[in-house]
């Protein structure tokens, strides 16, 4: 069968099961309920004027980085932006990537090694499990979504079977994309004291959003020492684009060496990279605060207004709200 032929029937197949997709352009004038530009900086007039007066500042920068990271595409400003990034998440140090996405799939393809085991969440994002899928993590399992008990029943198997001298990575979210609630992270912390275990958190969603000046939940609950590495991303709550890894320097050494998606992937630009210091610069703000004030009004608003039956809106009180609506 040809090729297109082939492609056809499948997708056919999937329509059959109203599982099809299609790209959408939403009219000018709707009223934006699903977007992540949670604090509205997208549209922010002072986020704008601020970005195209620095952008204007720059002795004539190339329009594209002219390489990957590794390559051409680094710059003193994008080392100078790790720097900023590290010491506002209160870490040790931070390396910016073209994307979340690849971040998660570089950190989770190259640093657990053979012999080593990851736990994720299982409703952990899209881009860990394709990272663990090309790791050389000898055990890649799941717990119960934020269920403590059953994190304790994993890690005590995968103790038994490899022994102490093996590594074990926890991976979760800050704030869970689909159903918008929070891990019980201190607990997990207080779980993973008892095993050879490093916790890796997803700050996506939180990123912006919940922490003095918006520096996302890890740094609110005050557990950075306890957390290996980090993951911020910069296209949600921060209307640009990119992410960054925080955590120890090692780390940032070893990512630059073996993290294929930094090793071999265009960098962003520089009026990428500008963008992002001046979203973080209006994010943590006065502005940012009155943002994420705004936020939470809106959240409130929108709960204690929705008329639905009790089991369809699901239990949150971050900008994440999940409706079910039975069958695709």
């Amino acid at each position: 069968m040809p090729l297109k032929e082939q492609l056809k029937n499948i997708l056919e197949k999937r329509k059959k099961r109203d599982l099809t997709r299609s790209l959408v352009v939403a009219p000018p004038s709707s009223v934006d309920f699903s977007s992540n530009d949670f604090l509205g900086l997208s549209r922010n007039k002072i986020l704008h004027e601020k970005f195209l007066n620095t952008l204007i500042t720059f002795p004539h920068p190339p329009l594209g980085s002219t390489g990957s990271r590794l390559l051409d595409g680094n710059s003193s400003y994008a080392e100078s932006l790790d720097t900023y990034l590290a010491e506002f998440h209160n870490a040790e140090s931070a390396l910016v990537f073209t994307s979340g996405f690849d971040a998660n799939v570089g950190f989770f393809s190259c640093v657990p090694q053979p012999g080593d085991a990851v736990i994720i969440d299982e409703f952990v994002h899209a881009s860990v499990h394709d990272g663990v899928r090309n790791s050389r993590a000898s055990l890649v399992t799941s717990f119960k979504h934020n269920d403590i008990e059953n994190l304790k029943v994993v890690l005590e198997n995968v103790l038994m079977k490899f022994g102490a001298k093996s590594n074990i990575f926890v991976a979760v979210e800050g704030l869970y994309s689909m159903d918008g609630d929070i891990p019980p992270l201190k607990e997990i912390v207080e779980v993973l004291k008892s095993f050879n275990a490093y916790l890796y958190v997803d700050e996506a969603h939180s990123n912006g959003v919940y922490g003095y000046q918006g520096r996302g939940i890890v740094c609110e609950l005050g557990l950075e020492r306890h957390v290996f590495a980090r993951l911020h991303t910069f296209g949600k709550a921060l209307a640009s684009n990119g992410a960054a890894i925080l955590g120890p320097k090692i780390l940032r050494s070893y990512l630059i060496n073996y993290a294929r998606p930094l090793i071999f992937s265009t960098f962003l630009s520089y009026s990428n990279l500008i963008s992002i210091r001046c979203s973080y610069e209006v994010m943590s703000s006065k502005i940012g605060d009155q943002l994420r004030q705004n936020l939470m009004k809106l959240i409130n608003i929108f709960r204690s207004n929705l008329k639905l039956p009790h089991d369809n809106l699901l239990p949150s009180t971050s900008a994440i709200q999940g409706i079910i609506v039975p069958g695709n």
